[in-house]
């Protein structure tokens, strides 16, 4: 499903619903980051996803990165909460979500890169590769964050 973001756009649609969501800043022992290439939007990303019914939001991190990434992971900490009203996600059904998301950071203990039908390329990125990439505003603030290792989480 494709997907547009808005940010700060006053011709952005307005939001109809909001999903609590997480992206995980996986660093693996060299200190590169796990990066996905998304197929909705044609941007680099953190992975992450929805959260469901029935699980712990840990157990979300864990399933979502999996899922993208073909790479298992242990949650080590929060980075921070972000909650920008001004920041919507349109998808061609119709949904206008605001963003509701929480980053954490985790470690690989496991798996192998694999791609997904939400992931058109995983690697492992240099943080000094990562302007090489294309990355949205909101994304690019969470890897800043995570990277920079806040001294409280991030709450915005």
């Amino acid at each position: 499903m494709a997907r547009r973001d808005y940010v700060d756009d006053p011709n952005a649609p307005t939001a109809n619903s909001v999903v609590a969501s997480v992206v995980a800043a996986v660093r693996n022992d060299d200190g590169d980051l796990l990066m996905i290439h998304r197929t909705d939007n044609n941007l680099w990303a953190l992975p992450g996803g929805g959260h469901d019914i029935g699980e712990t939001i840990a157990q979300t991190v864990v399933r979502e990165v999996r899922e993208e990434t073909g790479v298992d992971v242990e949650v080590t900490g929060l980075v921070g909460i972000y909650t920008n009203p001004n920041h919507v996600m349109a998808y061609d059904d119709g949904e206008v979500r605001q963003q509701f998301s929480i980053c954490f950071t985790a470690r690989p203990v496991g798996g192998t890169l694999t791609t997904s039908s939400e992931s058109r390329e995983v690697l492992w990125v240099a943080p000094d590769k990562l302007d090489d990439l294309d990355i949205h505003p909101s994304m690019r603030l969470r890897i800043e964050h995570a990277l920079a290792d806040l001294p409280r989480p991030y709450i915005g």
